[in-house]
């Protein structure tokens, strides 16, 4: 199975999946890494493990509908048949949502369908639910759709609020399970056990 991942930070969770396939405990590869950010982490940790790294943004392609066209002809180009979304910081396209229907999913720090949704990223989560006094965060996989956080959830994992936790703490352990929780979903897709809800099937193949 070959894997492109699409991630706007550091790509901790890119170097999760990559080390996983390394180590054979996932049957993928990653076939490429794209970065709306020219100075992602992510775009280096792809360097670094010999992974195409490509740097696509609305500006460097001319607007919205243009990056649309240029991410799906790059994730075509790339022999991808997954797309994980680890921490990226844009909605996709109609066209790559359409193409790689049913073959797109997200990663989110927190138990969907609470602390989701445009703004809630990063330590934005983690502070949300400290203040909230909850006592048990997590991380969630999910299908992607056209908005932020709001496709149907695949997996969870539930991560216990500790006493005296501040956000950074929690995003630590938050962040350890969520690697691990994306390996698992990655795995189980390349077993072909993963099957998308109705809502989410394909449409198109590009593979």
């Amino acid at each position: 199975m070959i894997i492109a991942v699409l991630a706007s930070g550091e790509g901790t969770t890119l170097q999760a999946v990559l080390d996983a396939c390394a180590q054979q405990r996932l049957p993928a590869r990653v076939g490429i890494v794209i970065s709306n950010n020219p100075t992602a982490g992510a775009l280096r940790r792809a360097r670094a493990a010999g992974v195409p790294a490509r740097h696509l943004s609305a500006a460097t392609a001319g607007g919205a509908a243009a990056l649309d066209q240029a991410l799906l002809d790059t994730l075509i180009e790339s022999d991808a048949q997954w797309v994980l979304l680890a921490g990226y910081m844009k909605r996709l396209g109609p066209l790559t949502l359409a193409a790689f229907a049913g073959r797109i999913i997200n990663t989110h720090p927190a138990l969907l369908p609470e602390f989701g949704g445009q703004g809630m990223y990063g330590m934005n989560v983690h502070r949300a639910v400290l203040a909230a006094g909850c006592a048990v965060s997590g991380a969630s996989v999910h299908w992607v759709d056209a908005d932020y956080d709001t496709g149907t959830v695949i997996r969870q994992v539930r991560v216990p609020v500790e006493s005296g936790d501040i956000a950074e703490s929690l995003a630590a352990r938050v962040q350890a399970a969520e690697r691990e929780l994306v390996v698992e979903v990655l795995a189980a897709a390349a077993s072909g056990r993963l099957k998308p809800p109705p809502d989410h099937s394909a449409r198109s193949a590009t593979s």
